[in-house]
Order: C-alpha cells, then structure tokens, then sequence
C-alpha cells in the first residue's frame, strides 16, 4: 500500500475517532486485556529467589509473544485481503487511536471540578491515573491530567499514527498492544519488576521515535522557545520517553509539572519538567487543545507529502 493510500486511509480513521470515540461496549483493547489477565494469571509465578528471576522475564517473554505475534500475523493477513484491505487497516487504526477518548476524561475532570469541587474531581483524575487521588488539591489534580494528556498524546494518538504510516494496520495494532501490555505489567514493583520486564522494553524501543516525534509536534504547535528550553533540559530522566514528552509539552504549555507523587502510599519524587507557572484546572483544556492541534498538523503534513507522491 503506497503513502499516498496510507494517508487517505489515516485522515479517514481520525475522523472516525473524533465523530464517535472510541465505542463503550466490546472495545478490542478491552477484550485483549482481560485476555492479557488471564494469561497472567497461567504464566506468573512469584519467586524471592534471585536465581528464578531469569525465568520470570522469560515467562513475561512468552507472554507478549503469544498475546501481540497471533494478532500482527492476522492483521497483515486481513490488510493484505484485496478489496476489503482499506475498510480493515481504517477501522484497526481507529480502534488504535484513543485521542477523543483522552480529551473527554480530560475535560471530565474539568467539569467535575465546576460541578463537585475537590472531591468530584479526584473522582474524576482517578480514571485516568494510577495515582493516589485521596489527598490531592487543585494543583496536584491538574498536573496528574495534564501530565497523562502529554504522555498519552503519543501513546494515543502520535505513536500509533507513526507506526501506521510506516508499516500500515500491523504496525498500528501491534504498537497499541505492546502499549497496552506495557501500561498492565510496565510496573517497577515487586509483581512486574521482572515479568513486565519484556513489556516495558519493548515499549520503548517502539516509542523511541514517536515520543521524540511527538515532542517536536508540542514544540511546533505550542510555546516553541519553552519547550526547546524544557527539551534541552530535560536530563533528569524517570522514563526514556515519557519524560521527554511531558518536558516539552510541560514547555509547550508553559508550565511546570513533576514533583512529589503518591503510588500505594509510597511518595515518589519525579523530575522536574517544563518552565513557567503551577498548572491549575483552566490549563487542562489547554493541553487538550495542544493534543489536537498537533493530530491536525500532521494531517496536513501527511496529505501534503500524499499529494507530493502522487504528482
């Protein structure tokens, strides 16, 4: 399938997903992950003995491959179909991408915070982060959402548009699903230092390109002299990628985000990302606002260089 199909086929699925979201009932991801859980609970064993530990990742190592291979191979099969080839590879995209998901639990957490205060806020952020929301005041509550816009601005939209252009469905679905696994068993924690070790691996490696991708994408769209101040000094690294995502667009949005965390009662102190002011509940929307113009410049970009492969 050439570039120019690639990008028609691209516009088409981010148009689904910003018509409909993504669908409430029977959603793929769902469904591989309760497939994913139940895996887990076949291959997990738990050990203290260092010596298994080798066996743990090798067992996270079978797991991925039996969950992501099967679906990669049926992928290639149903986008390589013939006639219905394109309907397949616009709908898979679809289903990858979760951009209008993401903007709705965003500006959920805003509306809640109008209509329940503190309390309907948290009730909110904890939907969309992992964090200990019991204690959280306005500032820790906007800079949970902001940061998990940022990160997932590539995990859900940047990323897979990335691996859709270059090796179409396939490439798609299977970075959705190594993401996937990666957000269940990614864990530095005693149940997935080790079994999640393949997961989360993976899952850099894939992201590599795309989060510097999406980096350059909030750079172009935001603040620009801010984030590339915030990308430049963002050394102090949590995750390989997902801290350089959040710095620029932390910068993008002229923002400072980072700080101390609570994760099961443990405080964590992440970096310190991005330049300028405390977030507060108005910014949400902002960085919402970031996402999506970002979705519409590389729309344009794409269809451009569609145009210039055809001519």
């Amino acid at each position: 399938m050439d570039f120019s199909m690639l990008a028609v086929l691209m516009i088409a699925a981010i148009f689904l997903d910003k018509k409909f979201s993504e669908v409430r009932r029977f959603h793929p991801l769902v469904g591989f992950g309760n497939l994913a859980n139940w895996l887990e609970c076949l291959l997990y064993v738990a050990s203290n003995d260092k010596k298994r530990y080798t066996i743990i990742r090798m067992r996270g190592v079978v797991a991925v491959i039996i969950l992501v291979v099967p679906v990669i191979i049926l992928c290639i099969w149903f986008s390589s179909s013939g006639y219905y080839a394109p309907f397949f590879s616009v709908l898979a995209l679809y289903f990858a991408l979760g951009s209008q998901s993401l903007a709705t639990h965003a500006n959920e957490v805003v509306e809640a915070m109008d209509i329940g205060g503190l309390e309907g806020a948290r009730t909110s952020v904890a939907k969309i982060v992992s964090r200990d929301v019991e204690a959280m005041d306005e500032a820790d509550i906007a800079r949970s959402t902001i940061e998990s816009v940022l990160e997932n601005g590539c995990d859900a939209a940047f990323g897979a548009l990335f691996w859709f252009l270059l090796l179409g469905a396939p490439g798609a679905v299977g970075y959705r699903l190594v993401n996937t696994l990666d957000a269940m068993w990614g864990y530095r924690n005693e149940r997935y230092l080790h079994f999640g070790w393949a997961a989360a691996k993976l899952d850099d490696l894939l992201n590599y390109i795309p989060a510097r991708l999406t980096a350059l994408t909030y750079l172009l769209v935001g603040m620009s002299r801010p984030a590339l101040r915030s990308w430049l000094q963002c050394q102090n690294r949590k995750s390989p990628n997902a801290t350089l995502v959040m710095s620029t667009g932390a910068g993008a949005l002229e923002l400072k985000l980072g700080g101390q965390t609570v994760y099961d009662g443990v405080v964590q102190q992440n970096p310190a990302m991005g330049v300028g002011s405390t977030p507060i509940i108005a910014d949400i929307p902002r960085a919402v606002s970031l996402v999506q113009r970002g979705i519409v410049l590389w729309s344009v970009v794409v269809l451009l260089i569609g145009v210039l492969v055809i001519a």
